[in-house]
């Protein structure tokens, strides 16, 4: 099997860890105390990796409403590359968690047509840049069915999957495609980057009538956070204001929310008060929340793992340009990764996407 023969594990014990990025998460995680989150740790409820709260909101909801079911490779008995539908297909069958062959775009346009018949699906691709096989159903069938059908047809769909770097997988499965699903019509994405958001996240977006693509990052599945243990959802267009400040904006999403993070205990350290916000909506931006901070805070950096030509970045620096210009002292700054395949080298792997340096760096600049 493909996922086998890629991760080589067989249950959720076994996912390993990886040493260059387990100690940067658990920095960020300590960083995180620190600041003021919407997510409630310090509540009653139970502990969870964050691939584990993708795998309770998935199985919550197939229990609630018996339209929604599973489709992709492996995510039946293998319970899923990274264990996200592991036990499903036990208690709810091969029909509702179905085994596809590896043919993206057969199962993803199965996936369209069994939405346009009442079905509520979740389609699972094994790595994102697979998905990129079944591009056609997803922009010119999921995107625009509703529109194209003059609003017979809505398309309840979920496409999910884990993408990003950071498991020295090389070029082909460590791509950054959040701007290429971002640039079809009729599609929200969002980005999961706790283990609250990413239950949250994944209820909301099966609940949701439109189709919904939710970008979960490889490095995130071991994350650990206490979730509630009552039924909630995350607002699929909201951002999440992480940290109060009141010298910089900086805006992130998924893995570099943690690196940012991590970063503003030096910042901290060093005098600076920078106000954090995960934007987690990718389409459409919050742009509410994200126009109150620029309001208090007259500067923004823009920090993100997608490429940097055409990337999350550069639209989000269009939005803000447009809606929030006069309340700029300074240049948006945007630290993005480099525009290059990713290496298979761990150093040379690290050394394309931005690190917590010089996140420190661009602050400083911005607020000299």
């Amino acid at each position: 099997m493909r996922a086998a023969a890629e991760k080589g594990h067989t249950s959720a014990a076994s996912l390993p860890g990886i040493p260059r990025a387990s100690k940067l998460i658990t920095s960020a995680v300590a960083a995180k105390s620190e600041a003021t989150t919407s997510s409630p740790s310090t509540k009653p409820g139970h502990e969870v990796l964050l691939f584990e709260a993708l795998q309770e909101g998935l199985e919550e909801e197939m229990e609630k409403d018996p339209r929604v079911c599973v489709m992709g490779e492996d995510v039946g008995h293998y319970g899923g590359s990274y264990k996200v539908t592991k036990g499903l297909a036990e208690k709810f069958g091969d029909l509702r968690v179905l085994d596809t062959p590896i043919a993206e775009n057969s199962f993803t346009g199965m996936a369209i047509g069994a939405a346009m018949t009442g079905l509520r699906p979740i389609v699972e691709g094994m790595n994102m840049g697979f998905l990129l096989l079944a591009y056609n159903q997803i922009s010119n069938n999921c995107g625009m069915l509703h529109y194209t059908s003059g609003g017979q047809f809505t398309i309840p769909i979920v496409i999910r999957g884990p993408g990003g770097v950071g498991r020295q997988l090389g070029a082909e499965h460590s791509q950054r495609l959040e701007s290429y699903f971002q640039s079809v019509p009729g599609l929200q994405m969002v980005a999961c980057s706790t283990p609250y958001n990413a239950k949250g996240l994944m209820k909301a977006a099966i609940r949701s009538e439109n189709p919904v693509i939710l970008y979960e990052h490889v490095l995130l599945y071991n994350l650990k956070e206490r979730i509630p243990d009552e039924d909630y959802t995350c607002c699929l267009e909201k951002a999440e204001l992480v940290r109060p400040g009141k010298d910089v904006t900086i805006l992130t999403y998924s893995r570099m929310r943690h690196h940012v993070l991590q970063a503003a205990k030096t910042l901290i350290n060093n005098g600076y008060d920078p106000e954090i916000i995960d934007i987690i909506s990718l389409k459409p931006f919050d742009l509410y929340t994200i126009g109150n901070s620029i309001k208090k805070t007259h500067r923004v950096l823009i920090v993100e793992e997608c490429m940097r030509t055409g990337g999350i970045g550069a639209s989000l620096r269009s939005s803000i340009i447009d809606n929030f210009w006069d309340y700029l002292d300074a240049p948006i700054m945007c630290l993005s990764s480099q525009d290059v395949p990713t290496p298979y080298a761990g150093p040379l792997e690290d050394a394309t996407v931005v690190q917590p340096p010089q996140i420190v760096k661009a602050v400083e600049q911005l607020c000299q």
